[in-house]
């Protein structure tokens, strides 16, 4: 089996789906690709059992074949090649892969193909269609709340609600919560479904923003996602997802509006002062102004800065975890936030001011009791 191919297409290729391989597989061909000519077009496959990924190329290519080729050796060799014809030429018998550029010649060892494990192919599926930006968007705003916590399964991935009404993508580590919902997407029939964190970081870089679909297959086992000329399969989390919606508080009669850059520079220059297990800031809200405060006693460690705000409601003292704050700002892109706050040992919610079309955000935070 021959073929010829542009080392940067095939570089470009190979690192979006490496991430799928782990340091230290279960099985020793899983440090592979799995290449496959078919009619002019390379197909390369990477897998860990959980997640599948695989994308295709064109190249040069007389023949059909099949080779598995260890992922390391190959990627460190490209990334030091300068853009060139590769001309690879496989034994089918011995599965020696020689390549060749136009200054040199490398020879590695491959492996059966036989070997690769089969990957899960859509059966009974149920199919939706999504937006690769809103998909994109919605990894971008959820991921960062997810658990890793293994002993909470349910919480280590993002939970898909597809409806007629729309989609809902949740996360939570119970400390922070993101529910993002889009009413621009939608399903025939309700249906909800886990997807791992790892496979969402694998589709958070490879998404492209221009605005092409994704088509999204499931069924009780495993979610199947295509777009362009990639396909990522993953397990889904088999657990039941906590009744989120029983978390958030209806009545918050206090509402703070402040501008989300000013809000989050202060809280990371506060939070260098505050406790380093607890990370506690003290928000004081009087009027429209906001004290914002933090001290380290062990270390005799103190600061506080006042913000101008705008307030409807008691005046009120409630303390968080500052790096949840910096995390949730960081992901909106509004230059102004609203919370909504009831008590001080109820969560705050955390709201975009400037809205997306079809979109609804809400970030709920946890209370951090404050020392007495």
């Amino acid at each position: 089996m021959k073929f010829i191919v542009s080392t940067t297409s095939l570089l470009k290729s190979l690192q979006m789906i490496s991430g799928v391989i782990n340091s230290n597989p279960v099985l020793p061909i899983l440090e592979d690709f799995l290449f496959e000519i078919k009619d002019g077009r390379l197909s390369i496959l990477t897998t860990d059992l959980e997640t599948s990924m695989s994308t295709e190329l064109k190249v040069e290519a007389k023949d059909n074949g099949r080779i598995a080729i260890p992922a390391r050796i190959l990627l460190d060799t490209l990334k030091t090649l300068p853009e060139q014809p590769l001309s690879f030429k496989v034994d089918e018998k011995t599965f020696g892969v020689e390549i060749t550029s136009e200054t040199g010649r490398y020879k590695l060892s491959g492996e059966n193909p036989d070997d690769f494990p089969k990957t899960p192919q859509p059966e009974a599926v149920t199919e939706i269609n999504i937006p690769s930006s809103v998909l994109s968007n919605a990894i971008a705003k959820t991921l960062f709340a997810v658990s890793s916590d293994d002993l909470r399964p349910a919480m280590t991935g993002v939970l898909f609600q597809v409806a007629p009404e729309g989609i809902t993508f949740v996360s939570t580590d119970a400390h922070k919560l993101v529910r993002m919902s889009r009413a621009d997407v939608k399903a025939a029939n309700a249906a909800q479904f886990i997807v791992p964190k790892k496979a969402l970081n694998l589709l958070k870089s490879a998404l492209l923003s221009d605005g092409s679909g994704v088509n999204v297959s499931y069924n009780k086992s495993n979610a199947f996602f295509t777009f362009e000329n990639t396909k990522l399969i993953c397990r889904l989390i088999d657990a039941n997802y906590p009744d989120y919606n029983a978390v958030i508080p209806q009545n918050n009669p206090n509402k703070l509006s402040i501008s989300r850059l000013e809000f989050q520079n202060a809280l990371r220059r506060i939070s260098i002062y505050s406790n380093k297990t607890t990370y506690q800031v003290i928000l004081t809200i009087a009027g429209s102004e906001l004290k914002i405060s933090a001290q380290d006693i062990d270390f005799s460690n103190e600061a506080n800065e006042r913000l101008t705000c705008s307030y409807e409601g008691g005046d009120m003292e409630i303390a968080f975890n500052a790096r949840f704050l910096i995390e949730m700002l960081g992901v909106l892109d509004s230059n102004d936030i609203e919370i909504e706050l009831s008590v001080p040992t109820r969560a705050g919610i955390l709201r975009p001011v400037e809205k997306e079309e079809n979109e609804d955000l809400l970030m709920l935070v946890m209370p951090v009791m404050i020392n007495a």
